[in-house]
């Protein structure tokens, strides 16, 4: 018996196994509105959602990703390095035992 795909059967008798009143109302077609403006439907168990950010926006799904300069940063990085002074080693004295 394949258990990826439960027939009919078995989805029937699980759902006899499960607890009522304790679940949440779950929406086949909750509507999401972004802030760009666009609609789209999802399930979940809330009726109305409401985000900033959706696949049309988002810059790395746009294209319209910035990429950072890494190779300024370590140029960066090394002219700092270059300025600072050398560090002196102290000589530590070591006494002999008598």
């Amino acid at each position: 018996m394949n258990n990826y795909y439960p027939s009919k059967a078995q989805s029937d008798f699980n759902a006899s196994l499960m607890k009522s009143d304790i679940h949440p109302k779950y929406y086949e077609k909750a509507s999401v509105r972004c802030a760009c403006g666009n609609n789209f439907d999802v399930g979940s168990t809330k009726e109305f959602i409401e985000t900033e950010v959706c696949a049309n926006c988002h810059p790395f799904y746009t294209k319209k990703e910035k990429v950072m300069d890494t190779m300024g940063r370590v140029q960066k990085f090394k002219e700092r390095l270059s300025k600072k002074k050398p560090v002196t080693k102290k000589k530590v004295r070591v006494k002999k035992p008598k």
